[in-house]
């Protein structure tokens, strides 16, 4: 695939670059529509997103060139180069956390539950960002045939794609992408339910999440290495069970202690 989306003069505008804004967009757009139905101001909502995402590209591109520095000692100013690849969404959510959890903390706000609003919309931008991945050549899975690929009802533009330097790969791309998507349907569901608790919804996001990627990441022939152990495997099993544990531990609480359903009544000043 091109992974030039068009050209303006000498500067390339690339389709990795505009799926993970359109990602960033979406996900504004669903995070803000939650908040409002919470009753949080979109001033506050706005900021706090700001600074998540500024955080979380960081952490993402840190956490890249950790475990890639190979590619970069030798011309480290290509560590600003994130247009062309090379972001780790576990390094995104290490520190989009943090960041979160220290704004929310500035100015009084429950951080789950506004962790709970964002993940949403995190599924979301994911699912659309991992389209980046197919325009730019990478993160695909292990060689495979077109005839395998096309048992899988994928669509011929997709396996056309994944016919790189002759041979056929599996679009781990595409699998991610589309277990984020029903992660997203799942999510919008749950926090309809009566009895959820402030945190829980994270808690799914971390389980569901963390268990596509676990399996997904077998396919995966650029998987950042720890030794011989793949670097989002360990991350995801540990999220996974942090997240379980979490879910086990909410659900203790009083059946109408700690509602998601209970609107923000407290005003927030900036």
């Amino acid at each position: 695939m091109n992974p030039v989306m068009f050209s303006i003069g000498n500067f390339d505008i690339k389709w990795y670059s505009v799926l993970i804004l359109l990602g960033v967009i979406a996900g504004y757009i669903l995070l803000q529509k939650e908040a409002k139905r919470h009753n949080y101001p979109s001033d506050f909502v706005f900021n706090l997103f700001f600074w998540t995402l500024i955080a979380g590209f960081i952490g993402a591109r840190i956490y890249y060139v950790i475990f890639n520095w190979s590619l970069y000692q030798a011309d480290p100013l290509s560590i600003f180069k994130i247009w062309e690849g090379g972001l780790a969404i576990h390094g995104g959510i290490i520190l989009g956390f943090f960041t979160m959890a220290l704004y929310c903390k500035k100015y009084q706000v429950n951080t789950f539950k506004m962790t709970d609003m964002a993940s949403i919309s995190v599924l979301l931008a994911q699912a659309i960002g991992r389209w980046g991945n197919f325009f730019n050549g990478e993160a695909h899975g292990i060689e495979t045939t077109a005839a395998i690929l096309q048992g899988y009802h994928i669509p011929t533009f997709i396996v056309e794609g994944m016919y790189i330097n002759g041979h056929y790969y599996h679009p781990t791309f595409l699998y991610e992408s589309l277990w984020c998507l029903i992660g997203v349907i799942i999510l919008l569901i749950v926090r309809h339910y009566k009895y959820l608790k402030v945190g829980q919804l994270t808690c799914i996001y971390l389980m569901w999440y963390s268990f596509g990627r676990f399996f997904i990441e077998t396919l995966r022939t650029d998987s950042l290495m720890l030794g011989g152990f793949r670097v989002a495997q360990i991350i995801s099993l540990i999220l996974f069970v942090i997240g379980l544990l979490c879910f086990m531990v909410l659900s203790r609480k009083s059946k109408f202690e700690g509602l998601y359903s209970e609107e923000n009544h407290e005003s927030i000043r900036f």
